[in-house]
């Protein structure tokens, strides 16, 4: 097929037999894809909201994929199912569900035990499903999706702006400085994210 998608700097490329389970078969440029894809988003952000999630539900696997699967439904095939191919980031495909179940413990037990502020701990949470690399596609907008969920529905704050642009156009800025924010968060360092995150 000729899709042409071209990728920049924090983006992972779709390999071709993920390119197969598009469901839009005009799509032929990479604004096309995020056209469609950002209008499923907006679809999925109104299920959020239209749905009063529970803690017990959100860190759940089943829901994890679910919001994924809300995300990407009307454009791949492959919408909230787990990767199965290796990428430039993220973890062995094969250890997914294990590193994944392991976030979700963790995660609840920083709520229970109050290891961290609020904020923090959904941004930890967010941070953690990048770092895993669940999906094909679609990860950095499923993990803050996921992390404003669980800012909004579980600890009642307002949802995340990240950078006041939740499309994180390509070759922007503040596309930069979430990147970076993401790397230092990768060394441990959460401060720039969480800052990020409230801007």
């Amino acid at each position: 097929m000729g899709l042409d998608l071209e990728t920049v700097d924090g983006q992972t490329p779709i390999d071709e037999d993920e390119k197969h389970d598009l469901l839009i078969r005009t799509i032929s440029t990479r604004s096309e894809l995020d056209e469609f894809e950002q209008k499923n988003i907006e679809r999925a952000i109104e299920w959020t909201l239209r749905n009063n999630f529970k803690l017990e539900r959100i860190l759940t696997e089943q829901f994890v994929k679910e919001v994924h699967r809300q995300m990407f439904n009307q454009v791949w095939k492959w919408a909230g199912e787990f990767r199965r191919s290796g990428k430039n980031i993220g973890i062995d495909w094969t250890q997914i569900p294990t590193s994944l179940n392991q976030l979700l413990g963790n995660c609840n037990f920083w709520i229970q035990n109050h290891t961290f502020p609020q904020d923090e701990i959904a941004i930890r949470f967010s941070h953690g499903l990048v770092q895993i690399y669940l999906f094909p596609n679609g990860n950095g907008r499923h993990s803050r999706l996921c992390g404003d969920i669980l800012v909004s529905k579980v600890f009642n704050r307002k949802v995340f702006t990240w950078g006041g642009n939740s499309e994180l156009s390509p070759a922007g800025a503040t596309r930069r400085k979430y990147i970076e924010a993401i790397r230092k968060a990768d060394q441990g360092d959460y401060e720039d994210l969480l800052r990020f995150a409230r801007s």
